[in-house]
């Protein structure tokens, strides 16, 4: 039996690095060698227990954010050959429960994703089904690759979203939200503000694609100052990409009446938001929610970086050996100057780029 080294979450908080049997794969599957894979803040949720539905897949490999080179293929596959690149949609559906067939696999009754709930690529190999899995063009270079599946999760958003152009839209949090300020602007959004509490982060935000920046550690009133830009009115579109009640209820604040607040960031299953109804029916404000990118969000993101309409690399930190995953997770969570953390199997020391 063939083995591999990996990153087992065995329970929360519990991170075992060893070795373990590589994917067998069956005759619709391929066998991919990692390249890299980022680490997700969602990541951080998986790590400390927080989402109930995970805990129950422990022990599992995590990781999502991946991309690699195709090492086998089954029987059955003719589309994709050993050598290739390829990104992975890591969205699992049945195809034939009531939702998938209305259209909306993401609500699919036996939803799952790839190093969410089965194993996915804190490893040297992971295995996909061939039809899940797309090549990725030479113009995409390798560290850039591994920003495809955190991307097509910010289209998604961003179509749910439907922003018009000329709309105003505010993000709050300047980590992943700097990609979705960045779609908001190819849309035409003005202006297009992101709030955030690291001054780095910020500059970040500014240079790749805010109009304007607002740093709630000098801004506390973060809501009062979206009403000032906005003359009072309210900004059209909020995205949360934080993932905290406290920041939904100030998002929903933000809004104008008849505005859209995009639910984006992932909170706790016992963190719970207090939003008031009359402004539902009074105010006519609404919100739409979407859980990650699936089907052709996948060929959106791949032509966006392609063609360079998107540059994600400023947004990397530093790579780190496989090895090295459980403390790089917290080092991310502690200093907020990283932003974005690739892990990579193939090296045995960490890369600083920041």
């Amino acid at each position: 039996m063939k083995m591999m080294k990996a990153m087992v979450l065995e329970e929360p908080k519990k991170f075992v690095y060893k070795d373990v049997p590589v994917p067998t794969i069956n005759t619709d599957e391929v066998l991919i060698k990692v390249k890299f894979c980022g680490i997700c803040g969602s990541d951080w949720g998986s790590y400390n227990g927080m989402y109930e539905d995970e805990v129950a897949c422990l022990p599992l490999i995590t990781g999502h954010e991946f991309w690699g080179v195709v090492e086998k293929v089954g029987e059955n596959v003719t589309s994709i050959k050993a050598g290739d690149r390829v990104a992975v949609d890591i969205c699992l559906t049945c195809g034939t429960c009531y939702y998938c067939r209305r259209g909306e696999p993401l609500l699919c009754e036996e939803f799952s994703q790839i190093g969410i709930h089965v194993d996915g690529a804190f490893a040297e190999y992971v295995k996909a089904p061939a039809n899940n899995c797309y090549i990725v063009p030479d113009e995409i270079d390798d560290h850039s690759a591994t920003f495809i599946e955190p991307l097509t999760a910010c289209i998604n958003a961003s179509r749910k979203m439907n922003c018009e152009l000329g709309a105003s839209v505010a993000v709050i949090g300047a980590g992943l939200g700097i990609i979705h300020a960045l779609l908001a602007k190819l849309r035409g959004a003005a202006p297009v503000i992101v709030i955030d509490g690291q001054q780095k982060r910020l500059e970040m935000a500014k240079n790749m694609s805010a109009d304007m920046v607002i740093d709630f550690t000098k801004t506390p009133d973060t809501v009062a100052e979206i009403m000032k830009i906005t003359n009072g009115v309210g900004v059209d579109y909020v995205i949360e990409a934080v993932g905290s009640s406290k920041t939904y209820e100030q998002a929903f604040q933000m809004i104008r009446r008849g505005g859209k607040l995009e639910a984006f960031g992932i909170c706790s299953d016992d963190d719970f938001a207090k939003l008031p109804p009359a402004a539902f029916v009074l105010q006519e404000k609404k919100i739409a929610g979407s859980c990650a990118g699936i089907g052709h969000d996948w060929e959106v993101a791949i032509s966006l970086l392609q063609y360079k309409r998107v540059d994600p690399c400023p947004l990397i930190s530093m790579i780190v050996p496989l090895s090295e995953l459980e403390e790089a997770l917290n080092e991310l969570h502690d200093n907020k100057d990283l932003v974005k953390v690739l892990v990579c199997p193939e090296i045995t020391e960490r890369i600083l780029l920041i």
